[in-house]
């Protein structure tokens, strides 16, 4: 394979002028299943979870992914061969762990509005563990397992007040965010969930956001973290795992986030100098491992000239890739088909939908004409999962590649699907 030139994305690659993902060309999968299309890589997702897997040799750890990242139930298949849990934080999407042929003891129930009937489903199914974010929180959850006549294990999200150094809206470990229970009031927490009969205490859980680029926060929690445990076990409350979250960022543009298995052979030296290496550990990865396994295709539609911007209008929006307009994020946006010495122009790469939000670039140089086709970059995560239908734009189809063999892991939608369940008044 030739070494990939583009930034984020090991698996893809030019070759002859034209864009492949693994060892299928872009451009014929573009042709086949047309545009807005999501193209992801089981290499690049399986070259991911190979760093962490290497940084827990010999140790007693549990990857758990964070399935809100993306939760197409191919990806969900995929990581549940390979062994891995899943951190969920609704019902719907442990009905698709099961789907996919995850074990329910390997799930843990993450999120601040879990309702009883939710947790109830869970119960039922037998999930491995409800990481608990408030202490009304576990008030129900005893209530609702004791009335099945069983105690709900749980470990207790901390809110450690570490700064992630991410965008506001993905961070969630300061006093501000709505995340777990205040670093201070953790022990009084974990001693009245120790005297509750609905529930049996395993572990103790910490996530500070999202798309982190530096090993320092990761390192503050920890210290934090272990503080706690401390703290607790000296309580008489016996902490059997301790879950460090997820949030180690991708490279977008130029981000440059520890590898995997560095960052961790940091955190397991310091867990090992404080005497807590032989505990089971627990991880959320979730960008980190598909983030920069997919890409969206997309179609020129029309070049606007104007007297402050030129607008490239593809096919692709927001509401089918939201986190440009969501977060300003930004994706790398490259050509299927390069054209070497074409002189590009500085477009705004802009969709269809009628808001002037409706972006997924600012600032390209671009060579290109109405029919050419671009690829959107570092799309695997948070990206189709967090689409939508405004519009009524129906929801794109999704391929996964392996090697030169791509499969449909996702029929693309219908208009007539989109209002299915709606009902006309009658008279």
């Amino acid at each position: 394979m030739i070494p990939s030139p583009l930034p984020g994305q090991p698996q893809l690659h030019y070759r002859d002028q034209s864009l492949y993902l693994e060892d299928c060309h872009l451009t014929d999968l573009a042709r086949k299943h047309g545009t807005p299309l999501y193209v992801y890589s089981k290499g690049a997702m399986l070259d991911a979870l190979a760093a962490y897997q290497r940084g827990f040799a010999g140790r007693r750890v549990q990857i758990c992914y964070a399935m809100k990242a993306n939760s197409s139930l191919a990806v969900l298949q995929l990581f549940a061969r390979q062994g891995c849990g899943f951190d969920i934080v609704s019902g719907g999407e442990l009905e698709r762990v099961l789907a996919a042929g995850g074990d329910p003891a390997k799930v843990i129930f993450s999120g601040v509005g879990k309702t009883r009937a939710e947790m109830h489903q869970a119960l039922q199914a037998g999930i491995g563990c409800f990481n608990v974010e408030s202490e009304a929180e576990l008030e129900v959850l005893s209530n609702v397992a004791a009335s099945m006549g069983l105690r709900a294990p749980v470990s207790i999200r901390v809110n450690p007040n570490v700064d992630a150094k991410t965008h506001p809206y993905i961070s969630t470990g300061l006093k501000g965010n709505k995340f777990g229970i205040a670093h201070e009031h953790t022990l009084a927490t974990y001693q009245r969930a120790a005297q509750l009969p609905g529930l049996r205490v395993v572990g103790i859980d910490c996530h500070i956001g999202s798309q982190i680029t530096e090993e320092t926060p990761f390192m503050d929690a920890l210290e934090r973290m272990l503080d706690l445990v401390a703290a607790i076990e000296a309580a008489g409350i016996a902490i059997h795992h301790i879950d460090f979250g997820g949030g180690l960022g991708i490279n977008y543009n130029g981000d440059t986030p520890p590898a995997a298995d560095a960052l961790w052979a940091k955190l397991l030296a310091r867990l090992d100098a404080r005497g807590y290496g032989d505990r089971q550990l627990m991880i959320e990865p979730g960008r980190s491992l598909v983030g920069n396994a997919g890409v969206c295709l997309t179609e020129v539609l029309y070049l606007k000239p104007g007297e402050q911007k030129n607008f490239c209008v593809v096919d692709a929006a927001m509401n089918d890739l939201p986190r440009p307009a969501m977060y300003q994020a930004y994706h790398a946006i490259v050509p299927l088909h390069q054209q070497p010495g074409a002189e590009g122009t500085l477009y705004d790469v802009v969709g269809p939908v009628c808001e002037s939000g409706d972006w997924l670039g600012r600032d390209r140089q671009l060579a290109v004409a109405p029919g050419d086709q671009l690829a959107v970059l570092s799309a695997g995560a948070y990206c189709s999962a967090m689409g939508s239908t405004y519009n009524s734009r129906p929801r794109p189809a999704e391929v996964l590649v392996d090697g030169a063999r791509a499969h449909l892991i996702r029929a693309r939608e219908g208009v007539v699907e989109l209002f299915r369940n709606e009902r006309l008044v009658g008279g």
